[in-house]
């Protein structure tokens, strides 16, 4: 290949002014299990086209802003494995809390802190500053119902939710599915 196409593709790519932008869909999967598809991309209408085939292919449908939207609320989540801290959960509960978070839930392996989206931060630092390691720590959708799936049902979320991890615009994908 000749250096001046070389040179000519690296200066078509540093002065490249392409804009992304963060869009959401959502939507219904398969048996009526709400997503919500958090995308980055420079070409809105490849990006709707991709989401929507996939919706389509599952057995969903691609839905308008808003159509389940309001079954989730916007939460900081930090999770925290129990075998990573010598902190009994009473203590971490009440460093938790008294940190700004707003629940404590303890799962079989794990603690889970839900906080305000605007107390994640200082929630997260407090937690690190007493030398605790998060499993994941972000503030996400949480959805306020969930949906049971039978094994057919199962089957076609999974696929759903592999072929929207597939596409490249693709940031998070959430759902009301009860796992």
């Amino acid at each position: 290949m000749p250096n001046d196409t070389i040179n000519n593709a690296i200066r078509k790519a540093s002065t490249s002014n392409e804009n992304y932008e963060e869009i959401t869909y959502e939507g219904y999967g398969p048996n009526g299990v709400a997503v919500i598809v958090e995308a980055s991309t420079d070409n809105k209408n490849r990006t709707a086209a991709d989401v929507r085939h996939v919706f389509d292919k599952a057995g969903g449908n691609l839905g308008t802003t808003g159509c389940v939207s309001y079954m989730f609320n916007k939460k900081g989540v930090i999770v925290i494995e129990k075998e990573s801290t010598s902190m009994s959960e009473d203590d971490l509960m009440m460093l938790a809390l008294e940190a700004g978070a707003e629940d404590f839930a303890s799962e079989d392996e794990v603690y889970e802190i839900t906080t305000d989206p605007a107390d994640f931060t200082a929630v997260r630092e407090k937690l690190e500053e007493a030398g605790l390691e998060f499993l994941e720590a972000e503030v996400q959708m949480v959805p306020t119902t969930t949906v049971k799936l039978d094994e057919k049902g199962k089957e076609k979320m999974e696929r759903l939710i592999e072929n929207l991890e597939d596409l490249d615009d693709v940031a998070n994908i959430y759902h009301n599915w009860e796992e």
